[in-house]
């Protein structure tokens, strides 16, 4: 699962980073794209809606860093929202002193 949803998301990073200059037409293609990635390894339709609204607001307008192309601009965008989605800190995994530890693992 997320071997297919890492080859998308490569697959939109690569056709950013060699675009210049970002159009909205652009912006959406790639968004579209992020949100087909998103919806196939099954993460829920509200989500998925609210993580690409909050890169489309961040991308939109913004001030491109001189260090920085257009396209990894928005890389730096999504990356920074899906930190921000999955959590920012990693919390240690707590194990039963007396075996065995259960885990219950969740899709986003």
């Amino acid at each position: 699962m997320f071997d297919r949803l890492t080859d998308r998301l490569d697959n939109v990073f690569r056709n950013l980073r060699g675009q210049g200059k970002i159009t909205e037409k652009a912006l959406d293609e790639s968004l579209r794209e992020i949100r087909r990635a998103l919806l196939e390894a099954d993460v829920n339709f509200k989500v998925a809606k609210a993580f690409l609204a909050r890169v489309r607001e961040a991308a939109v307008g913004q001030q491109v860093m001189r260090s920085l192309t257009p396209g990894q601009q928005v890389i730096k965008i999504v990356h920074s929202e899906l930190v921000q989605l999955l959590g920012a800190t990693s919390e240690p995994v707590r194990l039963s002193p007396h075996p065995p530890t259960v885990l219950l693992l969740v899709g986003l």
